[in-house]
């Protein structure tokens, strides 16, 4: 493993001394945000991650090594790329092998994470089953990941571009449970509530962290999602952001954008049709995530101990 793992200073000298990390993903750096938002909000992030007692470890693919752990100057260099590949489960062998950048996805950033030995990850939003799945089959590599990779993700839900009822069946058959942290309803990213109840509601983060020890001690392997809702001053009116991804979503059909471009461009064009508002939402949800993910990998640091 010493031939594909990188692990930055800080996190390497956090895991000698027993400290909690919380692994970061880098696509919201290069594919989900536009610059310099991308860059002010990562390094934001990973302060966040530190001032609540924990380290960040933000996790991409540079020169054949997965980096855990990025560097100002990779940091910036992944905002402000046009080239870099996003890189899911499939891709992982293949840019390590061609020495590319790659900036990891929910699925491929739990794979990094567990090969670290790190079992929290703070993201904005999971993939799921895109709307139109019965026949296109377009489901996210993200949920597959969770029903056999031991990292818990912290999330405000699924994207509210995809199909939320879809994808919490798709969790239940592969027994992957998600929570509700102070809700019983699954928040659809930029709103804070959905028509879908989640498995459990935890008013605590001690309660999800005992929750995650007793998972992976009985060994049931996978992850968990505990969905975190945007905050509210933040959230934005749901019939505001139905009517900006319905037309989204039609645009990408007309224009047959799919795959792994799909994403990207439907939030893109929601951040166009909201007049920037989505991208506000989209900040505040991820720094909310960091607080509480990293409250609950203090946690399971302690619990382990």
């Amino acid at each position: 493993m010493k031939n594909y793992l990188e692990l930055s200073k800080e996190v390497r000298e956090a895991k000698e001394q027993g400290k909690p990390i919380v692994a970061l993903e880098s696509t919201i750096i290069s594919h989900g945000m536009p610059y310099p938002q991308n860059v002010q909000t990562a390094r934001e992030v990973e302060q966040i991650v530190r001032d609540n007692g924990a380290v960040p470890a933000t996790i991409a693919i540079i020169d054949g090594k997965i980096k855990v752990g990025l560097s100002d100057e990779e940091l910036e260099s992944f905002g402000n790329s046009s080239d870099i590949a996003k890189a899911s489960r499939r891709d992982l062998p293949y840019l390590l092998a061609t020495k590319q950048k790659g900036a990891t996805t929910v699925a491929a950033t739990m794979i990094c994470a567990e090969l670290a030995d790190i079992a929290i990850f703070v993201t904005g939003g999971i993939g799921g089953v895109h709307r139109g799945a019965e026949t296109t089959m377009d489901i996210s590599a993200d949920l597959e990941e969770l029903a056999k990779t031991n990292v818990a993700v912290i999330c405000a839900g699924a994207k509210s571009i995809l199909d939320l009822g879809l994808t919490l069946e798709y969790l239940e058959t592969k027994g992957v449970p998600v929570f509700g942290y102070q809700t019983d309803t699954l928040p659809a990213f930029y709103t804070r509530s959905s028509e879908f109840s989640v498995n459990y509601r935890a008013d605590s983060v001690e309660e999800i962290s005992t929750t995650l020890k007793a998972k992976w001690d009985l060994n049931l392997s996978g992850g968990a999602v505990i969905a975190n809702p945007i905050p509210e001053e933040y959230a934005m009116p749901e019939d505001v952001i139905k009517r900006a991804i319905d037309s989204a979503l039609q645009e990408a059909e007309e224009k047959g954008i799919k795959g792994k471009e799909a994403t990207p461009f439907l939030l893109g064009k929601v951040k166009e049709l909201t007049g920037g508002k989505s991208l506000d939402a989209n900040i505040a949800l991820v720094k909310n995530n960091a607080v509480v993910g990293t409250q609950i990998a203090v946690g399971l640091a302690h619990l382990n101990e």
